[in-house]
């Protein structure tokens, strides 16, 4: 992919602020496919495709949980983690005006919101991760460690 045809979204544009190396991973989108399709797309593992999941707590305040594709969140940990009483996800409208992006293409990076962000421990022990970098069929190759650097995310552990 050239470098004019990388899309200008919110989250390019903040790493490229930050300066955190990254590269482009286009696909070809299937609406409901999920990271099962994008793994496959990508030929990578969907352990390592991070899904970019917008929560919230039964006081509406939301926040962001980044999970592996292969895995899900078990919502009653979360909530235990973060003490709240429950936590649901978002729905998709709600997200989508908080973030600014379209649900299915929802990156962590350059929400129109700040939101906090919580990730799951695994993440952080992969030498790199592939999350969306703001746009439908289009995830960004990353190192854990530099998307920690720009979210100064939570970790938690909740994987199911």
């Amino acid at each position: 992919m050239t470098r004019e045809k990388i899309p200008s979204t919110g989250a390019v544009r903040l790493l490229k602020q930050h300066n955190i190396p990254f590269t482009p991973r286009p696909y070809r989108y299937q609406d409901k496919g999920g990271t099962r399709v994008s793994a496959r797309e990508l030929q990578v593992e969907e352990h390592r495709v991070i899904k970019t999941l917008v929560m919230e707590t039964e006081q509406q305040q939301a926040l962001i949980v980044l999970m592996h594709g292969d895995r899900e969140v078990s919502l009653k940990q979360l909530a235990r983690q973060l003490e709240v009483k429950q936590i649901s996800p978002c729905p998709p409208a709600r997200a989508d005006r908080l973030t600014g992006y379209r649900t299915g293409g929802i990156s962590p990076f350059g929400t129109r919101q700040t939101l906090p962000v919580y990730v799951e421990k695994g993440i952080l022990e992969l030498d790199k991760i592939y999350i969306n970098g703001g746009r439908r069929g289009f995830l960004i190759e990353i190192s854990p460690r530099d998307l920690q650097t720009v979210l100064q995310a939570r970790i938690v552990e909740v994987a199911v």
